[in-house]
């Protein structure tokens, strides 16, 4: 039998001297491991996505130069995912080298380039037109990049036919709810529709919004799991493919066939003791979302070359979740709470933000804002004259904080993170250049009702009070005014939540939601809020994706929008 050894790692994209260590390293320790063969996630020698870089010349050339020239001298062969040329000078294409004895043995380029939500290929890439067999003289394998596997047209199809059993394949495929069902659901599908084992690695690690949570599988012919690494860290799966398998022939079909290339690559088969199944379950999805925000906080700080953190806390549950997030990502001597309370800081909210620092033992600084709020409104006084306060007086507040926050950033480099939900940014419920600001929005795309959720979560993970009660049982205030609460400003989260998700991610348009059952007034309420606020979410912080559509690379709608939908 083969030993293959999916290496599911994680890579900072640009770091080609540190990607090329990562990988070596991982296949000396496959080889320790008995491996006969490593495969990498989707262009692990340069990251993924690695967007308008590749449309540098230099760094493509860099990118061959790290695994290629010479090809890199690994303890045994290994499937590499790097940026390729078709040819000299030819189109670029999201490739994989087969690397053997400090020798390229083969080259495979993707053949299904995925357009839609954040994936953006068709900009970047040409597409490959055939398959890769890799022939062991004991099994036969196939190549495949990501989404080649995620429909029955792609390479699997012509790669059954000539004979491969297996199939090996890289990929990036990022986080969002759900995702892991519809993995296995689109996988299964494609082991039984042409009788294959597919071995799949993925990529793990936080690459701005996008979170790739590994969980790299086996799974047989018949779509069952075989072997699944653990999600949302570094791991090494190995897996054993048995010797001459004789794979069930696929369905014929009217379509034309690609070709493929049946390259030998001399492997010995190794009689040994079978590999125990390491079938691991995947996490639950509320546990899945909390894990996501976790390394995506944790590699947006480090990847940036930063140690500490700074979170604004108002005593809410918004920079409650914030700060416990970055304490699990970091540890709490690289958090720094700030309290800025104004004339308007109710006592419980100084309590309990005071508690919530005490519990999570991170540093807590205290500056009030009223001396410099008291001083705007004075200078301001003789051009406002005559006008009566509104939101105009409160949004100072928020962006007072803000200046007093990237004062900090600026003098001890402390990363500013962000405590807007996705709830608030859908709705421009927010101070653009107040409350808005900071370096990397922890709950971007987390729905309030989740939020909450995912506080109770954390308190019942940790068997203790880790955020405060009186928090959890507080109702939603921006304190910018005497008595304010949300839900003066906005229906019920409850009720609002529903809405925005089936208005942003399932795109329904507001007759469909009235229709649905969807209460009609908190429908055009949302739909209106939402479609007035793009300008300000153009703006907004880049923060961890959780859902299927999230704000930004996900949903791209025009400022300048007449539109009633």
């Amino acid at each position: 039998m083969h030993r293959v050894a999916l290496c599911q790692i994680n890579v900072t994209v640009g770091d080609l001297p540190g990607n090329r260590a990562r990988i070596a390293r991982a296949a000396q320790e496959a080889a320790d491991r008995g491996a006969d063969l490593a495969v990498f996630p989707e262009l692990a020698a340069c990251g993924y996505p690695p967007e308008d870089l590749l449309l540098k010349p230099g760094f493509v050339d860099a990118c061959g130069e790290t695994v290629l020239d010479p090809p890199m001298d690994l303890p045994l062969a290994a499937v590499v995912g790097l940026p390729l040329r078709d040819a000299a000078g030819g189109a670029l294409c999201n490739g994989a080298a087969v690397l053997a004895g400090a020798q390229v043995a083969a080259r495979y380029r993707k053949v299904l380039l995925p357009n839609y939500g954040v994936f953006d290929e068709q900009r970047y890439f040409a597409a490959g037109d055939r398959g890769l067999v890799l022939d062991t003289g004991a099994a036969r394998l196939g190549i495949a990049i990501c989404e080649d596997v995620w429909a029955l047209s792609g390479p699997v199809r012509e790669e059954a036919a000539a004979g491969a059993s297996t199939i090996l394949c890289l990929s990036a495929s990022p986080f969002h709810r759900e995702k892991q069902a519809q993995r296995e659901e689109v996988f299964a599908r494609l082991c039984r529709a042409y009788g294959v084992t597919l071995l799949w690695c993925n990529l793990v690690g936080g690459q701005d919004e996008l979170v790739f949570d590994g969980g790299s599988l086996a799974m047989d012919p018949g779509g069952r799991v075989l072997a699944r690494a653990p999600s949302f860290e570094e791991a090494l799966l190995c897996v054993d493919v048995p010797a001459k398998e004789a794979p069930e022939t696929p369905s014929p079909s009217s379509e034309p066939q690609r070709e493929v290339d049946v390259v030998r690559l001399p492997l010995a088969a190794v009689h040994r003791e079978p590999l125990r199944a390491q079938v691991r379950d995947a996490p639950e999805e509320l546990d899945a979302v909390y894990a996501c925000l976790v390394l995506g906080v944790r590699d947006y700080v480090r990847k940036n070359e930063f140690a500490d953190v700074v979170v604004g806390l108002s005593g809410g549950i918004d920079s409650a979740l914030t700060a416990v997030v970055a304490v699990d990502a970091l540890g709490a001597e690289h958090v720094r709470g700030v309290l800025l309370p104004s004339r308007y800081t109710s006592d419980r909210s100084l309590a309990d933000t005071t508690a919530l620092a005490q519990a999570l033992e991170v540093r807590l600084v205290r500056i009030s804002i009223e001396e410099a709020f008291e001083s705007f409104l004075h200078a301001l006084a003789p051009v406002f004259e005559d006008r009566e306060p509104d939101e105009t007086e409160e949004n100072l507040q928020a962006r007072i904080r803000a200046v007093y926050l990237m004062a900090l950033s600026n003098k001890f480099r402390w990363l500013v993170l962000n405590t807007s939900n996705k709830s608030e940014a859908a709705v421009g419920y927010g101070t653009i250049y107040g409350d808005m600001i900071g370096a990397y929005g922890v709950l971007k795309d987390v729905f309030k009702t989740t939020v909450y959720a995912l506080a109770r979560l954390v308190n019942e993970h940790s068997g203790r009070e880790r955020i405060p009660a009186a928090i959890l049982e507080r109702a939603p205030t921006a304190e910018l005014k005497p008595g304010q609460r949300d839900q003066d400003a906005l229906p019920a989260y409850e009720k609002l939540d529903p809405v925005l998700e089936a208005y942003i991610e399932r795109d329904m348009s507001a007759r469909e939601m009235i229709e649905a059952g969807f209460d009609a007034e908190v429908v055009r309420t949302a739909v209106r809020l939402t479609d007035r606020a793009e300008w300000k979410r153009r703006q907004s912080v880049p923060g961890v994706r959780v859902t299927p559509k999230a704000f930004g690379k996900d949903r791209r709608l025009p400022i300048t929008n007449r539109y009633e939908g």
